[in-house]
Protein backbone atom coordinates (compact mmCIF):
# COMPACT_ATOMS: atom_id res chain seq x y z
CA UNK A 1 0.00 0.00 0.00
CA UNK A 2 1.59 3.31 -1.04
CA UNK A 3 2.08 5.95 1.62
CA UNK A 4 -0.54 8.71 1.48
CA UNK A 5 0.72 12.21 0.75
CA UNK A 6 0.12 15.47 2.59
CA UNK A 7 1.30 18.67 0.92
CA UNK A 8 2.12 21.83 2.87
CA UNK A 9 2.71 24.96 0.80
CA UNK A 10 4.31 28.05 2.36
CA UNK A 11 2.96 31.27 0.88
CA UNK A 12 3.15 35.01 1.37
CA UNK A 13 1.57 37.32 -1.24
CA UNK A 14 1.68 34.64 -3.95
CA UNK A 15 -1.63 35.46 -5.65
CA UNK A 16 0.05 35.52 -9.06
CA UNK A 17 1.64 32.05 -8.74
CA UNK A 18 -0.23 30.02 -6.14
CA UNK A 19 -2.86 28.73 -8.57
CA UNK A 20 -0.21 27.43 -10.96
CA UNK A 21 1.72 25.85 -8.09
CA UNK A 22 -1.37 24.10 -6.71
CA UNK A 23 -2.38 22.88 -10.18
CA UNK A 24 1.07 21.38 -10.69
CA UNK A 25 0.94 19.70 -7.29
CA UNK A 26 -2.50 18.28 -8.09
CA UNK A 27 -1.08 16.78 -11.27
CA UNK A 28 1.89 15.26 -9.44
CA UNK A 29 -0.06 14.14 -6.35
CA UNK A 30 -3.68 13.61 -7.45
CA UNK A 31 -4.79 12.00 -4.18
CA UNK A 32 -2.89 14.27 -1.78
CA UNK A 33 -4.42 16.51 0.82
CA UNK A 34 -3.15 20.06 0.39
CA UNK A 35 -2.56 22.65 3.10
CA UNK A 36 -1.44 26.23 2.52
CA UNK A 37 0.40 28.10 5.27
CA UNK A 38 -0.55 31.71 4.52
CA UNK A 39 1.74 34.02 6.48
CA UNK A 40 -0.56 37.04 6.67
CA UNK A 41 -0.75 37.68 2.92
CA UNK A 42 -2.24 41.02 1.96
CA UNK A 43 -3.39 39.81 -1.45
CA UNK A 44 -5.78 37.06 -2.56
CA UNK A 45 -3.41 34.16 -1.87
CA UNK A 46 -5.68 32.53 0.71
CA UNK A 47 -8.87 32.94 -1.32
CA UNK A 48 -7.24 31.48 -4.44
CA UNK A 49 -5.89 28.54 -2.46
CA UNK A 50 -9.30 27.80 -0.95
CA UNK A 51 -10.87 28.02 -4.40
CA UNK A 52 -8.39 25.39 -5.54
CA UNK A 53 -9.52 23.05 -2.76
CA UNK A 54 -6.65 23.58 -0.32
CA UNK A 55 -7.05 23.85 3.42
CA UNK A 56 -5.66 27.24 4.42
CA UNK A 57 -4.09 28.03 7.79
CA UNK A 58 -3.77 31.80 7.77
CA UNK A 59 -2.33 34.22 10.29
CA UNK A 60 -3.91 37.65 10.37
CA UNK A 61 -0.48 39.27 10.54
CA UNK A 62 2.96 38.25 9.34
CA UNK A 63 4.43 35.86 11.90
CA UNK A 64 7.32 34.51 9.83
CA UNK A 65 7.68 31.43 7.66
CA UNK A 66 8.70 29.07 10.45
CA UNK A 67 5.73 29.86 12.68
CA UNK A 68 3.25 29.88 9.77
CA UNK A 69 4.38 26.50 8.46
CA UNK A 70 4.51 25.05 11.98
CA UNK A 71 0.83 25.96 12.46
CA UNK A 72 -0.17 24.32 9.17
CA UNK A 73 1.95 21.23 9.85
CA UNK A 74 0.39 20.73 13.28
CA UNK A 75 -3.11 21.09 11.85
CA UNK A 76 -2.28 18.58 9.11
CA UNK A 77 -0.78 16.13 11.60
CA UNK A 78 -3.84 16.37 13.84
CA UNK A 79 -6.09 15.57 10.90
CA UNK A 80 -4.01 12.62 9.74
CA UNK A 81 -3.98 11.16 13.26
CA UNK A 82 -7.78 11.27 13.33
CA UNK A 83 -8.34 9.89 9.85
CA UNK A 84 -5.38 7.74 8.87
CA UNK A 85 -5.54 4.12 9.87
CA UNK A 86 -3.08 2.74 7.33
CA UNK A 87 0.42 3.57 6.14
CA UNK A 88 2.34 6.48 7.61
CA UNK A 89 1.84 9.55 5.39
CA UNK A 90 4.67 11.37 3.70
CA UNK A 91 4.62 15.14 4.13
CA UNK A 92 5.92 17.18 1.21
CA UNK A 93 6.75 20.84 1.88
CA UNK A 94 7.24 23.47 -0.80
CA UNK A 95 7.13 27.20 -1.45
CA UNK A 96 4.14 28.75 -3.18
CA UNK A 97 6.15 30.32 -5.99
CA UNK A 98 7.29 27.12 -7.73
CA UNK A 99 4.62 27.37 -10.40
CA UNK A 100 4.49 24.49 -12.88
CA UNK A 101 7.87 23.16 -11.73
CA UNK A 102 6.17 21.82 -8.57
CA UNK A 103 5.43 18.73 -10.68
CA UNK A 104 9.02 17.64 -10.01
CA UNK A 105 8.50 17.11 -6.29
CA UNK A 106 7.39 13.52 -6.66
CA UNK A 107 11.07 12.56 -6.45
CA UNK A 108 11.18 13.80 -2.85
CA UNK A 109 8.12 11.77 -1.94
CA UNK A 110 9.59 8.61 -3.46
CA UNK A 111 12.90 9.02 -1.61
CA UNK A 112 11.06 8.95 1.73
CA UNK A 113 8.34 6.43 0.80
CA UNK A 114 10.98 3.99 -0.48
CA UNK A 115 13.01 4.32 2.71
CA UNK A 116 16.08 5.97 1.16
CA UNK A 117 15.99 8.87 3.62
CA UNK A 118 14.00 10.29 6.51
CA UNK A 119 14.40 13.82 5.13
CA UNK A 120 14.66 14.49 1.38
CA UNK A 121 15.67 17.97 0.21
CA UNK A 122 15.49 19.41 -3.31
CA UNK A 123 18.48 21.10 -4.90
CA UNK A 124 17.63 23.52 -7.71
CA UNK A 125 19.40 22.25 -10.83
CA UNK A 126 19.58 25.77 -12.24
CA UNK A 127 20.27 28.76 -10.03
CA UNK A 128 17.94 31.69 -10.64
CA UNK A 129 18.83 35.20 -9.46
CA UNK A 130 20.27 35.58 -5.99
CA UNK A 131 22.86 37.81 -4.40
CA UNK A 132 26.47 37.38 -3.39
CA UNK A 133 25.97 34.08 -1.63
CA UNK A 134 26.79 35.31 1.87
CA UNK A 135 23.57 34.15 3.53
CA UNK A 136 23.58 30.74 1.87
CA UNK A 137 27.29 30.35 2.54
CA UNK A 138 26.76 31.08 6.22
CA UNK A 139 23.91 28.56 6.36
CA UNK A 140 26.14 25.84 4.86
CA UNK A 141 28.92 26.63 7.32
CA UNK A 142 26.52 26.72 10.28
CA UNK A 143 24.97 23.34 9.40
CA UNK A 144 28.40 21.78 9.04
CA UNK A 145 29.52 23.22 12.39
CA UNK A 146 26.38 22.19 14.27
CA UNK A 147 25.80 18.69 12.90
CA UNK A 148 28.62 17.80 10.48
CA UNK A 149 26.52 17.68 7.31
CA UNK A 150 27.87 19.28 4.12
CA UNK A 151 24.60 20.58 2.71
CA UNK A 152 24.30 21.61 -0.92
CA UNK A 153 20.91 23.32 -0.48
CA UNK A 154 20.87 24.44 3.17
CA UNK A 155 17.79 26.66 2.87
CA UNK A 156 15.73 24.89 0.23
CA UNK A 157 12.06 24.94 1.20
CA UNK A 158 11.29 21.87 -0.92
CA UNK A 159 11.43 18.91 1.45
CA UNK A 160 9.73 15.60 2.29
CA UNK A 161 9.57 13.51 5.46
CA UNK A 162 7.39 10.96 7.19
CA UNK A 163 4.91 11.87 9.89
CA UNK A 164 7.07 10.60 12.75
CA UNK A 165 10.07 12.53 11.51
CA UNK A 166 7.94 15.65 11.22
CA UNK A 167 6.63 15.26 14.77
CA UNK A 168 10.19 15.15 16.06
CA UNK A 169 11.18 18.34 14.23
CA UNK A 170 8.32 20.57 15.35
CA UNK A 171 8.19 23.41 16.13
CA UNK A 172 10.29 24.71 13.27
CA UNK A 173 12.76 27.54 13.83
CA UNK A 174 11.40 31.05 13.48
CA UNK A 175 11.34 33.00 10.26
CA UNK A 176 13.72 32.16 7.45
CA UNK A 177 15.73 29.92 9.75
CA UNK A 178 13.13 27.17 9.40
CA UNK A 179 14.96 24.98 6.90
CA UNK A 180 18.42 25.44 8.38
CA UNK A 181 17.15 24.52 11.84
CA UNK A 182 15.20 21.59 10.43
CA UNK A 183 18.33 20.12 8.84
CA UNK A 184 20.43 20.48 11.99
CA UNK A 185 17.72 18.98 14.18
CA UNK A 186 17.08 16.12 11.76
CA UNK A 187 20.74 15.09 11.58
CA UNK A 188 21.18 15.36 15.35
CA UNK A 189 18.16 13.09 15.82
CA UNK A 190 19.80 10.43 13.69
CA UNK A 191 17.78 10.94 10.52
CA UNK A 192 19.27 10.37 7.09
CA UNK A 193 19.22 13.44 4.84
CA UNK A 194 19.22 13.02 1.06
CA UNK A 195 19.56 15.94 -1.34
CA UNK A 196 18.17 15.49 -4.87
CA UNK A 197 18.80 17.75 -7.85
CA UNK A 198 15.50 18.70 -9.52
CA UNK A 199 14.39 20.99 -12.35
CA UNK A 200 12.69 23.60 -10.19
CA UNK A 201 11.97 27.27 -10.75
CA UNK A 202 10.92 30.01 -8.36
CA UNK A 203 10.76 33.76 -7.93
CA UNK A 204 14.31 34.68 -6.93
CA UNK A 205 15.35 38.00 -5.45
CA UNK A 206 17.94 39.87 -7.48
CA UNK A 207 20.73 42.29 -6.63
CA UNK A 208 18.36 45.12 -5.80
CA UNK A 209 17.88 47.07 -2.55
CA UNK A 210 14.83 44.93 -1.76
CA UNK A 211 16.76 41.78 -2.57
CA UNK A 212 19.70 42.67 -0.34
CA UNK A 213 17.30 43.62 2.48
CA UNK A 214 15.59 40.24 2.16
CA UNK A 215 18.87 38.38 2.33
CA UNK A 216 19.96 40.49 5.29
CA UNK A 217 16.85 39.38 7.15
CA UNK A 218 17.59 35.80 6.21
CA UNK A 219 21.12 36.08 7.58
CA UNK A 220 19.86 37.44 10.91
CA UNK A 221 17.47 34.48 11.22
CA UNK A 222 20.24 32.04 10.28
CA UNK A 223 22.47 33.47 12.99
CA UNK A 224 19.70 33.03 15.55
CA UNK A 225 19.37 29.36 14.60
CA UNK A 226 23.12 28.87 14.84
CA UNK A 227 23.47 30.37 18.31
CA UNK A 228 20.34 28.67 19.67
CA UNK A 229 21.64 25.25 18.65
CA UNK A 230 24.83 25.03 20.62
CA UNK A 231 27.42 22.42 19.71
CA UNK A 232 26.82 20.63 23.01
CA UNK A 233 23.09 20.19 22.52
CA UNK A 234 22.19 16.50 22.58
CA UNK A 235 20.07 14.82 19.90
CA UNK A 236 16.39 14.42 20.66
CA UNK A 237 14.93 11.03 21.51
CA UNK A 238 13.29 10.89 18.09
CA UNK A 239 15.31 9.11 15.45
CA UNK A 240 14.95 7.15 12.26
CA UNK A 241 12.66 4.18 12.04
CA UNK A 242 14.42 0.86 12.66
CA UNK A 243 15.20 -0.99 9.44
Amino acid sequence: MPSPTVLIVAAYNEADRIQMTLSALAAAFPDARVWVADDGSKDATGAIARGAGARVVRSERVIGKGAAVTAAARAALDETRRENGGAEPVFVFCDGDLGDSARELGALYRAVAEGRAELAVAVFRTRVGGGLGLAVGFARWAIRRRCGLDAIAPISGQRAMGARTLEGLLPFADGFGMEMGMTIDAVRAGNRVLELELDLDHRATGRTPAGFLHRGRQLVDFMRVYFRRSRTRRPTAHGPRPA
